[in-house]
């Protein structure tokens, strides 16, 4: 299956639920654990998804805007917005 095929079907199990672990993407795919995980990261990436832990769920509109402006209009920040708390941002020596 190409990723794309495996990244909109596991999309679409995501947004039938108001939250689902990777276990359970994995078992209702049929996919591996490490398979669904490449995916979920790629629909994070594309700000389709967000994450706490292993549970997913999809991002709306405006979260998903607000994360795209964050992540490239204010780079270089020196804090974080994470599931909507303003964190200090770690240092890489840290």
């Amino acid at each position: 299956m190409r990723e794309e095929d495996l990244d909109w079907i596991l999309y679409h199990r995501i947004a039938e639920q108001d939250g689902i672990g990777i276990d359970e993407l994995a078992i209702s795919s049929g996919q591996s654990r490490t398979v669904v995980e490449a995916s979920v990261e790629r629909l994070e990436r594309y700000l389709l998804i967000g994450r706490s832990g292993d549970t997913c769920r999809v991002l709306s509109v405006q979260e998903s805007l607000m994360k795209c402006r964050l992540k490239h209009a204010m780079e270089d920040l020196p804090f974080v917005i994470e599931d909507g708390v303003i964190k200090a941002r770690k240092n890489d020596g840290e």
